[in-house]
């Protein structure tokens, strides 16, 4: 068993044995009554480093273009969280489900377009070949963890939306701005596992 493995899974442990820290959440979930079920795959690389991968959807599609993601998508029937992050992790990525070593889940995180979404984090090996699919995939790319997982790099932003200024999670690395779900997720993960503790 990895020490990343290890490390990932002792802190995601105790931090969901504890109370829930101060999560961000998506203000406009309020007149949402029913969420349907989605999941997204955190791939930490196994390095020395570890690193995360993210990708941007192409400017095409029609939900969420060119933004950037995890790979991940709707739960189908039949499936739990971690079988949906795994799919569409191979979908996305070409990430074969029996390299990712899952760790576990995080808080559950819904959305203004109206879903539910599991992170899954898994571990994967650091040569993993990557193919991205061109159809939900305009380029992928690795932050360092240690970089994307500190509160010293989560800035506060506001924007005006519906006439109310509403407050999301920016977080930049080379040039990649991380924000709206994704920066949210990382945020409520950050908290929830004393990342630089």
């Amino acid at each position: 068993m990895s020490t990343l493995f290890n490390t990932l899974s002792q802190r995601l442990e105790r931090g969901l044995a504890g109370p829930a820290p101060d999560l961000w959440p998506d203000p406009r979930i309020e007149a949402i009554e029913h969420f349907k079920p989605a999941a997204v795959l955190i791939a930490f690389t196994e390095r020395a480093e570890p690193g995360v991968l993210l990708l941007h959807r192409p400017s095409s599609m029609r939900a969420h273009p060119g933004q950037i993601a995890f790979p991940g998508g709707r739960i189908d029937p039949g499936e739990n969280a971690i079988e949906a992050a795994l799919r569409e992790a191979d979908e996305e990525l070409g990430i074969d489900p029996a390299s990712v070593r899952v760790v576990g889940e995080g808080d559950k995180y819904r959305t203004g377009s109206g879903y539910e979404v599991t992170p899954v984090l898994g571990v994967i090996p650091p040569d993993i070949e990557i193919i991205p699919n061109p159809a939900e995939v305009a380029r992928w790319f690795e932050a360092p963890a240690h970089f994307v997982f500190d509160t010293a790099n989560h800035v506060a932003r506001t924007l005006e939306w519906e006439g109310r200024p509403r407050e999301y999670v920016e977080i930049t690395w080379q040039g990649h701005r991380i924000w709206g779900v994704t920066g949210a997720i990382i945020s409520n993960l950050t908290r929830r596992m004393n990342w630089h503790d």
